[in-house]
C-alpha cells in the first residue's frame, strides 16, 4: 500500500497515469465522492502503484483518483466558499452521537458487497487484534462493510443500576451479535457505569466495587446475558474512578476474571491515558495500570479526547502524547495484553476559542475531507501530532478543525507495532472509514 498526499491541479486520472493505481480501487478505498473533487495536502491510500513522484510522499507529494476521463476538478486551494450546506454531525460522545450520526451512520459512495472487494469473513490484519465500538443503532451497511476488518465488536452499552441491576442499550443489541458470529468476529459486551444522564458516574462505580453483594448480582446477571446472547465477553469500560475506589475496582475487575473465565469468557478493561503512576485528576487517580493490567484478559489504552468537545483546537491523538501512554503502559503491562486506542473520527472549531464557551462540532475522517473541498481548504500535517488539520470561514467564522487520515493512522499503527502490542480498538466505527481499515489489514 502508499500513501500518497495530493499536490495543486492533481485530478483522479492524472494521480492514476502518475502512479499505475487502479482507480476503482482508489476511488473505492477512499470514499471519493463524484465528481471526484480533491483537496490540496489530503492523503489517499493507493492498493498500487509502479511510480512514485518525487518528494515524501508522507508530506508533500502527489497524485490520486480517476472516473475514465479527465475531469475538471483538480485540486486547489482557494478562497473558502460560503454555504448554506453543512457537512458536520453535531455530537457528543454518548446520547448526541444519535442525533450526529442517525440511523444510517456516514455512506458516502455506493455499497460494494465483501465478496466484490475480496475479503473474507474475519479478515483482520493477521499481525494483530482489531476490535470497534459501535451503538446499536449503527447503520446495517457500515457494520456489514466493517465486520470484515474486526476481531472483535465491542457492543456499546450496558449499564447497571446501584444495586447491581444490569440496564441493557435501549436498542435491540442482538442482531449486532447475529452479525458479528456470523462474520467471526467475537462479539463483546461493554460495561458502563452510565447514568440516567447519559454520562459516567462515579457513584455508580463506588456502589458496585465496593459492596459484594451488588457485585455478586452484577456479575451474575452478566453472565445471563453472555449466554443468551451469545456474547464473547465483557469490556468494562469504567471512567472517573475515584482514587478511593482505585483497589476495589482492580479487585473488582479480578473478580469477573475469575467468573466469566471460568465459562470461556474474556474480560478486558478500557483505561484512560496516564503517564505516570500519580498522574492526578478525576479520569487517572482510580486506575492502577499494574493491578488492572494483571486483572484482566487485556487492556485498551483510550489514547485518544486530547482534542475534545470544550477543548482548545488540537489533534484528537496526538503521536507524542500517544507514545508517552503506550511507554508507561508497557512498562506496567506485558506488551501482549495491551491494545492501542485508536480515534475513528475528529473536531471542528469556531474561533475564536473559549475556554468553557466554545463547543466543536464532531465529524467523521471522509466528511473532514469533504469539509475541505467544500470550503477550499488546503488540508495541512501537523509533524509532531502526526495528524492533520484544515482551517476554513464560513459566514464570517472561522473554523480549524483536526481529523484522522492515512498518514496518522500509519503512525499509530506503526507505534502498536514499534512496542509490540497485541492490536488496536477504534472509537467508534460508526462512519466508515475504508483506507484506514485497509492499511491495518494491508500493511
Amino acid at each position: 500500500m502508499e500513501i500518497y498526499v495530493v499536490r495543486p491541479g492533481d485530478t483522479v486520472d492524472s494521480i492514476a497515469r502518475l502512479t499505475g493505481a487502479d482507480l476503482s480501487s482508489m476511488i473505492e478505498v477512499n470514499q471519493l465522492v463524484y465528481p471526484y473533487r480533491l483537496a490540496v495536502g489530503q492523503a489517499l491510500l493507493l492498493s498500487s502503484g509502479t511510480e512514485k513522484a518525487s518528494g515524501d510522499n508522507t508530506g508533500d507529494g502527489g497524485r490520486i483518483m480517476a472516473s475514465g476521463s479527465e475531469t475538471d476538478s483538480a485540486a486547489e486551494p482557494g478562497d473558502a466558499l460560503d454555504s448554506s450546506e453543512s457537512p458536520r454531525d453535531a455530537s457528543e460522545r454518548n446520547a448526541a452521537y444519535r442525533d450526529a450520526f442517525g440511523s444510517n451512520g456516514a455512506s458516502l459512495n455506493a455499497p460494494q458487497s465483501n465478496e466484490a472487494a475480496g475479503r473474507a469473513p474475519g479478515s483482520a490484519s493477521a499481525s494483530g487484534s482489531a476490535g470497534g465500538y459501535a451503538y446499536p443503532f449503527i447503520s446495517p451497511w457500515v457494520l456489514a462493510e466493517t465486520l470484515p476488518y474486526l476481531t472483535e465488536l465491542y457492543v456499546f452499552s450496558y449499564g447497571f443500576t446501584a444495586e447491581g441491576d444490569l440496564i441493557p442499550p435501549a436498542e435491540d443489541d442482538g442482531w449486532m451479535v447475529r452479525e458479528a458470529l456470523a462474520h467471526g468476529v467475537k462479539p463483546m459486551l461493554t460495561l458502563t457505569p452510565l447514568g440516567a444522564d447519559g454520562h459516567f458516574n462515579d457513584h455508580l462505580v463506588s456502589a458496585a466495587v465496593n459492596s459484594q453483594s451488588v457485585q455478586l448480582k452484577l456479575l451474575r446477571g452478566l453472565a445471563g446475558v453472555l449466554a443468551e446472547k451469545g456474547y464473547a465477553g465483557v469490556n468494562i469500560d469504567f471512567e472517573y474512578v475515584a482514587a478511593a475506589d482505585r483497589d476495589a475496582f482492580t479487585e473488582f475487575v479480578a473478580r469477573a476474571a475469575r467468573l466469566l473465565n471460568q465459562f470461556e469468557y474474556e474480560v478486558s478493561v478500557a483505561l484512560a491515558p496516564k503517564t505516570s503512576d500519580g498522574q492526578p485528576g478525576l479520569l487517572y487517580e482510580g486506575m492502577d495500570y499494574a493491578g488492572l493490567g494483571e486483572a484482566a484478559d487485556w487492556v485498551l489504552l483510550m489514547t485518544y479526547e486530547w482534542g475534545y468537545t470544550y477543548g482548545p483546537p488540537m489533534a484528537v491523538a496526538p503521536i507524542n502524547q500517544v507514545r508517552r501512554v503506550v511507554e508507561y503502559a508497557r512498562n506496567r503491562i506485558p506488551a501482549e495484553k495491551i491494545r492501542l486506542g485508536v480515534p475513528n473520527y475528529g473536531y471542528d472549531w469556531p474561533f475564536p476559542y473559549v475556554r468553557g464557551t466554545t463547543k466543536a462540532a464532531t465529524l467523521g475522517n471522509v466528511e473532514a475531507v469533504q469539509t475541505a473541498i467544500l470550503h477550499g481548504a488546503e488540508i495541512r500535517f501537523d509533524e509532531t501530532a502526526q495528524s492533520p488539520y484544515f482551517r476554513y470561514w464560513q459566514y464570517g467564522v472561522q473554523h480549524e478543525a483536526w481529523f484522522e487520515d492515512v498518514r496518522s493512522c500509519a503512525a499509530k499503527f506503526r507505534l502498536a507495532e514499534e512496542y509490540g502490542l497485541s492490536g488496536i480498538g477504534v472509537w467508534q466505527i460508526m462512519q466508515l472509514f475504508r483506507a484506514g481499515w485497509e492499511l491495518y489489514a494491508k500493511r
